[in-house]
């Protein structure tokens, strides 16, 4: 029985300015771990426009791989996808990594991931490698857009865990693993991309 590919319009329409900030951050050949992968269009999207890229993509939710796995099919530069846990000790992937990516997790998903994230991420990228994050956050000194207002008392409605997340707080865990803050890119509909790594 065929695998069922899942589609997003949110994945779908946020695909390409994603894309563009990938493009700018990293090299043309590149190996990179996404986390939370959902339903896999992002990484089918990503590994069509760059070849040179191999791309692993990962969900925590097992119903989610079948779809990864429908939206890979011909694409010789997607790997297999992996059941990963973000709270694990170890992930079940083989590093080094030229970039870890994750979109829209942190604010669905309690807070604990965030260190989680930042931990794992430093266990597995080598050497100047990024963390790349995409999703809605909350700025000091920067006034919250309506829109997120009213998404963040959504998600919290749902599930007190839940909730977009401060920057500042944010970077304070990838501080706590040796990694700041080196980039933070605008994005459509109130989002940003914030980009981590170690500095020098």
């Amino acid at each position: 029985m065929p695998h069922q590919r899942l589609s997003s319009p949110a994945a779908e329409r946020n695909a390409q300015p994603i894309l563009d900030v990938l493009r700018r951050l990293l090299p043309a050949e590149a190996r990179v771990l996404e986390i939370a992968s959902g339903t896999g269009q992002h990484a089918a999207f990503f590994a069509a426009a760059m070849p040179g890229w191999q791309w692993q993509p990962s969900d925590g939710d097992a119903q989610s791989l079948d779809s990864i796995d429908a939206w890979r099919a011909g694409a010789a530069n997607v790997e297999p996808p992996v059941l990963l846990d973000v709270m694990a000790g170890d992930w079940p992937v083989r590093g080094p990594f030229d970039a870890v990516f994750c979109a829209n997790m942190l604010h669905i998903s309690p807070w604990a991931t965030c260190a989680a994230l930042m931990r794992g991420a430093a266990q597995v990228l080598k050497t100047g490698g990024l963390l790349v994050t995409y999703g809605p956050y909350l700025q000091d000194g920067v006034e919250t857009a309506p829109g997120n207002v009213a998404f963040d008392s959504s998600l919290r409605a749902r599930n007190p865990a839940w909730g977009i997340r401060r920057i500042e707080d944010v970077a304070l865990e990838a501080r706590a693993v040796g990694f700041q803050l080196l980039q933070t890119t605008p994005m459509p509909a109130n989002n940003l991309t914030l980009a981590f790594g170690r500095p020098g």
